[in-house]
């Protein structure tokens, strides 16, 4: 009787552990979309209070580079962005003249691009043709800040450099600078 017993004590865990092991059949389990990949964001630098610069991260459409960041930072702040307080001190761009559109062929469309960046060297070049106002210096600050951020994203390389920005307005005026008061500098 104690064989048995004994046999049984060892039977019961066995037959507890062959039927547990199996993987049960389960019907089809929602977990949401199907992945996109990695969203593009950009670095701009905004102005919070007391005149710091504030980097804030941005979801971008294109791909990520000097001119996109740019850009994102003259399209000024978001809303939740301008509840924290945060704002801009670069000027809007201007909108490009009205041209009559008797004067357009149907197949033309008018050029719009506010700025154009050129890269070489460990320098950036940028163009921001619909600005006109001549830049601050924190407005500069912000365009430099970010451009280096951009820079710095794109080419590793330019990570320990240093990034010489050049900014040149719609009517000629330039500033340059680096990024010696950018706040991860």
């Amino acid at each position: 009787m104690k064989a048995v017993r004994r046999a049984l004590l060892l039977c019961v865990p066995a037959l507890c552990a062959l039927v547990s092991c199996g993987i049960p059949a389960t019907g089809v389990v929602e977990a949401g979309g199907p992945a996109h990949g990695i969203v593009p964001t950009v670095r701009v630098y905004l102005v919070g209070g007391g005149g710091a610069l504030v980097p804030v991260t941005r979801r971008i459409a294109g791909p990520v580079d000097v001119q996109s960041a740019v850009e994102a930072l003259l399209s000024g702040p978001t809303d939740e962005e301008q509840v924290k307080r945060l704002t801009t001190l670069v000027p809007p761009p201007t909108p490009p003249p009205t041209v009559a559109p008797s004067s357009l062929l149907a197949t033309e469309e008018p050029e719009r691009a506010d700025v154009r960046v050129d890269t070489r060297d460990g320098k950036v070049a940028i163009q921001l043709l619909s600005i006109s106002d001549e830049l601050t210096e924190l407005a500069a600050a912000q365009v430099i800040c970010t451009a280096v951020d951009a820079r710095r994203t794109v080419d590793p390389g330019a990570k320990t450099a240093t990034v010489t920005v050049t900014i040149t307005n719609a009517v000629g005026r330039g500033v340059e600078g680096t990024d010696e008061r950018c706040p991860d500098h």
